[in-house]
């Protein structure tokens, strides 16, 4: 079983021969260089591989994207607002260690609860960056910032926090 890391979003059709806009958040300029093939969840956990025939940095985080088949700008329209995966592999290189997103996988720990569970899916707002963790079958988001980040080990994939108190109660007693 492959796992499938989102990276962004098919924002807006370029030019007419069918290429696409994608916004992604890796934390760094990329081209996507090296990625053979990108993938859109058309269906739930039913993810479709997009051959990448080129790609080009746009800026900070935007990219050209032609894909394999997708030759019109009507085609390339009906893939737009689509979310953009990559294979774990592609992944990893793709995404610079600063950035938010390259915490996927990691394995959270409170400094009261412990071992907390992985993290699914990393959201970023305006002031704030969240965690989306299952704990004990239940969904939660847990704030990753200065008040509750004591620190990423990126050689073990933990990510330590200091949760305030009751927040888990929050997710856990409900």
């Amino acid at each position: 079983m492959n796992n499938y890391f989102s990276i962004g979003r098919l924002v807006a059709t370029f030019g007419l021969q069918g290429e696409l806009i994608l916004r992604h958040s890796l934390g760094k300029r990329s081209a996507l260089k090296g990625v053979e093939a990108i993938f859109l969840e058309e269906r739930k956990n039913s993810f479709i591989p997009y051959f990448v025939q080129k790609t080009s940095a746009k800026d900070h985080e935007h990219v050209y994207v032609k894909l394999e088949g997708v030759d019109t700008k009507e085609a390339a329209q009906k893939l737009v607002q689509q979310a953009v995966y990559l294979g774990e592999a592609d992944f990893k290189q793709q995404a610079a260690t600063s950035a938010p997103l390259s915490l996927l996988g990691f394995t959270v720990q409170d400094a009261q609860e412990g071992v907390l569970g992985t993290i699914e899916e990393v959201i970023e707002m305006p002031m704030q960056v969240l965690a989306k963790v299952t704990i004990r079958g239940k969904e939660a988001l847990l704030p990753l910032n200065e008040q509750s980040l004591v620190k990423v080990d990126q050689k073990a994939q933990v990510v330590h926090l200091q949760l305030p108190e009751g927040l888990l109660d929050i997710y856990l007693n409900s």
